[in-house]
């Protein structure tokens, strides 16, 4: 698989990462060095190996959704925050 300077600096573009031009051509060679390592498992024969979904025994433990009574109102709740707005509380963006 060819690993193009263009693909190099999409992905960079997309995980709003600079790269020098050093750090674009040293990325490209370890990026075709993990493919290369990766490739070889295409060699392997996988043909009697059941496929493995869920390693663990695991299942849900299920509950009731049920409210309880808590002692705070929320006025007082709502009082305790520096900023609030329509009953709410009023948080800085996150994005």
């Amino acid at each position: 698989m060819e690993i193009k300077r263009e693909d190099i600096l999409h992905l960079a573009d997309l995980s709003e990462i600079r790269l020098s031009d050093t750090e674009v051509e040293s990325l490209g060679g370890d990026l075709r060095d993990i493919i290369k390592y990766i490739s070889q498992l295409d060699k392997l024969d996988t043909s009697d190996v059941e496929p493995t979904y869920q390693v663990f025994e695991m299942e849900n433990i299920w509950r009731d959704d049920t409210v309880l009574e808590q002692d705070a109102t929320r006025e007082q709740l709502l009082a305790l925050t520096k900023n609030e707005k329509d009953n709410q509380i009023k948080v800085p963006k996150v994005l």
